[in-house]
């Protein structure tokens, strides 16, 4: 990936439009991107990124919107990016969500995000996409690395990256978690664990099932079940390793099984001889009991035969009182309905007198029938006529209530109306007097903007040169206490050497003291001594010599790090030169109280403008509401008082016409009920006078014929046949009392008759007591041999299905048992359990480890050269001090510095500034290379290496210098972003960012 162009947009720090040319700035190869502190160096890095991915990386694009607070309110932010991505040539303009002014009124409405993607081919640009998603899936395919990726590919942030050399090994693995896919091995730890846990439960549930089988089976047959060991932990084996489990309980069950199937059979054969003897004590009590029952009843028939023989005379009386009865039954209906016909005469001819004399006033006493028929009609026809006039009365009433609202509704209208009007005549000389308060107000706010601009602008001009003051002492203290270190590094170095050399004057005395006669000579091999050398002066040990060397390494390092604050301290203040100069902090704070004070003033203005327009908008709306509202008010006086006219004449007219029509009665509907009142008492006594006719006619032939039937029934009157007819229950109990006295005559002479009963009563007494205690005995030893033997069945039957039972469960769990050992190991493993993983490793941890054991080897390549062959950056798995109280699983990123003078192991954290520093861009450039070649990723053409080179001395920055050169080749262009001014002259392409109180801009400047 190589970028050619970016225009940034009311982007971040940047209020207008900035063009940075990349293809200017990399035909130098390595260009330098400086500029104030808060400028926006990084911002351009976040444009770039954002241009491809549509976000910022880390805090910077979580912390606010990306809008400019420098640009005007209706610019909307974008950025245009042109860059060719494995030979194709893109051009990606792309907007962050924001707020905008809305186009009418006041406030803001959000702009969505949007992206165009075009593709330079055939001469001019060809659209790709402007789907969100469509462009990231592009961009990703095309680059092959997520955003994490990419920022720390291709911008490379020192600042994290010494974090990383100098965190332990769990802030290690959260950085290499984002940059390489290791989720999928993650996953698989976290699959094994529950696969472990789901075969677990699954082979518990199982062995639970197996052993609740096994307690009902012992609480069946009262015996104890035996308690199956316990499994140890599954391990990597086969599950014959693992002791005896449940397997016990199946031969135990077999066991039992057979114990009751013999008991079964014991109880059987006691069963066989209870059944034989029952039957025979049945038999005998059966036949006694039958013998002394037909005795029974043959004496209880000679008794009843003697008690029949004095009911004869009783059943003759009966016999003739139902033939009495039933002549008369012929007679009685006759009767009856006689009766009734006199009770109906009775009634119809009091009915008709009433209705008589209800109707007295309106036809003469004894009118016919046909007259009171036709006074019927003519009421009923009047009644009609006036009906029909019932609508006008219901209008009346409508017109009245309609015309007494409308005189209400007139009143309130005429009182708005005049409300109305007075408030016409004095709002339009209050909308113009706020009109004219509102153009001074303004007048007097227009300049409030450039006067908070100027107030922050003297706050910041103010606060740096309160820090330059402060940082010109620390500066000072700083070069003195450098100059000191320096000399003391020297005076330190002399010595070394110094010692250096008399031990090396004196090494033959040295070696002549450790000299043994007989002994060969550690130089020469010979065992004669003839002239050993003596000192010619104070003798220098070895142990000196270290301690010198040890004290120069001191003082060197005094010296690097006071260099270091020199360094800091002087860049510092560069930076507040460059904003506020020489100026004195007296001059610049009575600066800022000044325009403080010009600022309230303005602000003061403002607000007033604000009041101005809120009453202003007010008066108007209420001027446009009231000439709205007078005029619909007036339409509404206007047809209210016409309606009103017509609903008066209407109402006259009707009232009229209904005073003419219910005449004497209070109301229409008053002569119509009277009328219709008087048809009905009509119709009803000529009805009744029909009835009463009707029921004497009828009553005479009735009685009549009664008469005749008594007659021919053998009574002299009907009354005398009506009496002689008993009530029916009556009749009843004398047909059931003769039946009854029949059927016990035929029974009793059965029972006489039959030989057998007859032969019984001539014969002894059977004793049936006897027998059925005998049978009672028997069918008692019956029951008990027969519960025992259903009990036994029972017991038997019920085994042999809980064997089933507890051999499949068995059956079930021995492969549950197989899984759970096998999965119970392989989760071990993975999660970096100590008793299967002698590295206490988890499997994510492990790729991880092999991962950052490429990114150590390639950031060596670079590291040695850096250092000038002095340190080498090496990867362990062993825990640190602080790591090794963790649970297992969490080791295997563990880094080294091996210093190659010394030959000693140092840990990260001990290095200094410049180390550090070499070291993390070490470990920043091999892992760009490992992501990409791991992601597939296109080549990095472009390359940005963000800040940190202040803490090297000038061999130091040689070295780094060096390296970064090196990462020219193949036409790679690298963008160096730093403070440092020393590099301004190292590096002749420069890309100047520059802040302003009305927003940063950016300059290109290459050879």
């Amino acid at each position: 990936m190589r970028l050619h162009r970016l225009e940034i947009t009311a982007f971040g720090p940047f209020a207008g439009t900035q063009v940075v040319d990349f293809d200017a700035l990399a035909g130098a190869g390595l260009f330098l991107v400086h500029g104030q502190t808060g400028a926006g160096k990084t911002s351009v890095l976040d444009a770039v990124c954002f241009a491809l991915y549509g976000q910022v990386p880390g805090p910077r694009g979580a912390a606010r919107g990306l809008h400019s607070d420098h640009a005007p309110p209706g610019l909307g932010p974008e950025v245009v990016l042109e860059t060719t991505v494995r030979g194709r040539r893109l051009r990606i303009t792309r907007s962050p969500e924001w707020e905008r002014p809305k186009k009418r009124g006041s406030g803001t409405t959000r702009e969505n995000a949007r992206v165009v993607v075009q593709e330079y081919e055939h001469g001019g640009w060809t659209g790709r996409t402007t789907r969100i998603d469509e462009a990231a899936h592009l961009i990703e395919h095309l680059l092959g690395m997520t955003v994490h990726q990419f920022w720390q590919v291709a911008m490379l942030p020192q600042g994290e990256f010494a974090a990383f050399l100098r965190s332990g090994a769990d802030k290690r693995r959260e950085v290499l978690e984002r940059l390489f896919a290791t989720e999928v091995f993650a996953q698989v730890e976290r699959w094994l664990a529950e696969r472990r846990r789901q075969t677990g439960r699954a082979a518990e549930e199982l062995r639970a099932e197996a052993e609740s089988t096994a307690d009902r089976i012992a609480e069946l047959t009262g015996a104890r079940r035996p308690e199956p060991a316990k499994a140890s932990r599954p391990r990597l084996a086969e599950p014959a390793d693992e002791p005896a489990d449940i397997e016990v309980l199946g031969p135990w069950a077999t066991e039992l099984a057979g114990q009751l199937a013999a008991v079964h059979d014991e109880t059987a054969a006691v069963l066989a001889g209870a059944e034989a003897a029952l039957a025979a004590a049945r038999t005998a009590a059966d036949r006694a009991k039958a013998l002394a029952d037909m005795r029974r009843r043959y004496a209880d028939a000679l008794r009843r035969r003697d008690a029949l023989a004095g009911h004869a005379a009783e059943r003759s009386e009966l016999a003739g009182r139902l033939e009495t009865a039933a002549r008369a039954d012929r007679v009685v209906p006759l009767v009856r309905a006689a009766a009734d016909r006199a009770g109906r005469a009775d009634r119809a001819a009091r009915r008709a007198a009433g209705r008589r004399a209800a109707v007295a006033g309106l036809v003469p006493a004894q009118a016919p029938e046909d007259v009171l028929a036709k006074a019927e009609r003519l009421r009923r026809d009047e009644a009609a006529a006036l009906a029909g006039r019932r609508a006008e009365e219901v209008r009346l009433r409508a017109a009245t209530a309609e015309l007494a609202a409308l005189a209400a509704e007139r009143d309130g209208l005429a009182a708005e109306r005049a409300e109305l009007s007075a408030a016409l005549e004095t709002l339009p000389g209050r909308v113009a007097e706020l009109r004219t308060g509102l153009e001074s107000a303004r007048l007097g706010a227009a300049g409030l903007g450039g006067a908070e601009g100027a107030v922050a602008d003297a706050a910041r001009r103010l606060d740096a040169a309160v820090r330059r003051d402060r940082v010109t002492g620390l500066l000072a203290a700083a070069e003195d206490e450098h100059r000191a270190a320096v000399d003391a590094a020297q005076e330190a170095r002399d010595r070394q050497q110094e010692l250096r050399r008399a031990r090396l004057d004196g090494m033959a005395a040295e070696l002549a003291r450790g000299l043994v006669a007989g002994e060969p000579c550690r130089v020469c091999g010979g065992t004669d001594h003839p002239a050993p050398a003596a000192p010619s002066g104070p003798a220098v040990t070895a142990a000196d010599e270290r301690r010198a060397t040890a004290a120069y390494e001191q003082a060197q390092a005094s010296r690097e790090q006071a260099a270091s604050r020199v360094q800091g301290h002087r860049a510092e203040l560069d930076g507040l030169l460059e904003n506020a100069g020489e100026t004195p902090v007296e001059a610049l704070a009575a600066a800022h109280a000044a325009a403080e004070t010009a600022r309230e003033e303005l602000a003061e203005a403002a607000a007033g403008a604000e009041r101005w327009a809120a009453e202003l908008a007010r008066a108007e709306a209420e001027l446009t509401a009231a000439r709205d509202r007078h005029d619909t008010v007036a339409g509404a006086l206007t047809a209210a008082v016409t309606r009103s006219d017509e609903l008066a004449a209407e109402t006259d007219r009707l009232r009229a016409g209904l005073a003419e029509a219910r005449g004497e009665d209070p109301s229409l509907e008053a002569r119509i009920r009277r009328l219709e009142r008087a048809a009905d008492d009509l119709a009803e006594a000529a009805a009744a006078q029909r009835d009463a006719e009707t029921a004497a006619g009828e009553l005479a032939a009735a009685r009549a014929t009664a008469e005749e039937a008594a007659a021919e029934a053998g009574f002299g009157t009907a009354a005398e046949a009506a009496a002689a007819a008993p009530p029916e229950a009556e009749r009843a109990a004398l047909r059931d009392r003769i039946r009854a006295l029949d059927t016990e005559e035929a029974a009793v002479r059965a029972v006489l008759d039959d030989p057998e009963l007859a032969a019984a009563a001539a014969g002894p007494d059977p004793e049936p007591g006897v027998y059925a205690a005998r049978a009672g005995a028997a069918e008692a030893a019956h029951t008990t041999a027969r519960s025992a033997v259903d009990r036994a069945r029972r017991r038997v039957d019920r085994l042999a299905e809980l064997r089933g039972v507890l051999d499949r469960r068995i059956a079930a769990w021995r492969p549950a048992a197989h899984r759970h050992a096998v999965a119970a190991g392989l989760a071990a493993v993975a999660g970096g359990d100590p008793a299967v993983n002698r590295e206490r490793m988890r499997l994510s941890a492990y790729v991880l480890a092999a991962r950052l054991e490429q990114v150590v080897a390639a950031a060596n390549e670079r590291l040695g050269r850096m250092s000038s062959g002095r340190y080498v950056l090496r990867h362990t798995v062993d825990r640190t001090a602080t790591e090794k109280g963790r649970r297992h699983g969490t080791g295997g990123l563990g880094l080294i510095v091996v210093d190659g003078w010394t030959g000693r192991e140092r840990d990260p954290a001990t290095l200094s500034g410049g180390e550090s520093f070499i070291s993390s861009l070490a470990l920043a450039l091999g892992l760009a290379d490992v992501v990409t070649a791991e992601a597939g990723g296109a080549e990095i053409g472009t390359l940005f290496v963000d800040e940190g080179f202040g803490t090297l001395d000038e061999d130091a920055l040689d070295e780094v210098m060096d390296v970064l050169d090196g990462l020219r080749d193949g036409g790679r262009a690298v963008g160096v972003v730093s403070h440092v001014a020393e590099l301004r002259a190292r590096i002749p392409a420069h890309l100047r960012v520059a802040k302003t109180r009305t927003g940063s801009t950016v300059t290109v400047a290459a050879p």
